[in-house]
């Protein structure tokens, strides 16, 4: 359950950089609409908070890293009259406030998903390090079925194998996941159930890949297992020592690597 207080959110900043080095943010683009619209720099530097140094050694690093002035000043005292900005300073501000509108937006969509995408989000970290990129398919989205709260999302990757996993449709949604996007699937190694009695047995798992045994290395507790699958591609697991000795893996025999639906996680590029 989730409330005002203890609900998570994103926020973010916009900055405009050249060459590494940071143009201007919010604050400086403030000063440039405020001396604007007060036609001072010392109005505006009191409208947005600034002192009038900081003012103009703010203006004065954008003038540089712009390459040609922002602004232009007619005669006054210090500080004073018929202050305003040149086209380009118009132009920065008018575009900045564009981008900054946008950037809002992707924020507002990005924090709605965040209940979502954070679990999977880690779960993706932990698993990249655990499995490597052998578990790692690279595919095409084939077909999407789906459900009231879980999608169903079929991925054809290498020699035109078929991945099924189920992910949640707020993460379907914020990964644009649609017919013939490109995909990853991400499997732990400990998740795939070898099979090697390939006749007779019922399985509900949505994963059942057929291949041959190119690997088997015992360890001290268990033992890994890789099984070449049609086309090139190849699938590990690990399984417990004592199981491995009783399913007599070994190189050359066939197997079934069985893996269900809700262990696949889903990633574009």
């Amino acid at each position: 359950m989730n409330d005002d207080k203890t609900a998570m959110e994103l926020q973010g900043n916009v900055w405009m950089t050249i060459g590494g080095q940071k143009l201007g943010g919010q604050d400086r683009v403030a000063l440039l609409a405020a001396i604007a619209a007060h036609g001072s720099i010392t109005a505006a530097a009191k409208a947005v908070g600034m002192s009038y140094k900081g003012a103009w050694d703010a203006i004065e690093a954008m003038n540089n890293l712009a390459g040609e002035p922002l602004l232009e000043r007619a005669a006054g005292g210090k500080g004073g009259g018929g202050t305003r900005l040149t086209s380009r300073g118009t132009q920065l501000v008018d575009n900045f406030r564009k981008i900054e509108a946008a950037h809002r937006q992707f924020v507002a969509h990005l924090s709605a998903q965040s209940h979502a995408l954070a679990d999977d989000l880690l779960m993706i970290r932990r698993m990249k390090m655990k499995t490597s990129a052998r578990n790692q398919f690279s595919g095409t989205v084939v077909a999407l079925k789906e459900g009231a709260v879980n999608d169903e999302v079929t991925l054809e990757v290498v020699g035109g194998v078929h991945i099924v996993a189920t992910i949640t449709r707020d993460s379907r949604a914020s990964l644009g996941l649609a017919l013939g996007v490109e995909a990853f699937a991400l499997v732990k190694a400990s998740s795939v159930i070898v099979v090697t009695d390939l006749g007779g047995a019922r399985l509900s798992a949505r994963n059942q890949l057929a291949g041959t045994i190119s690997r088997v290395v015992p360890g001290a507790v268990n033992t890994e297992v890789s099984i070449d699958l049609p086309g090139g591609g190849v699938i590990a697991a690990i399984v417990t020592r004592d199981s491995g000795e009783a399913l007599g893996l070994a190189e050359g025999g066939a197997a079934l690597a069985v893996f269900k639906a809700s262990s696949v996680i889903i990633g574009t590029p």
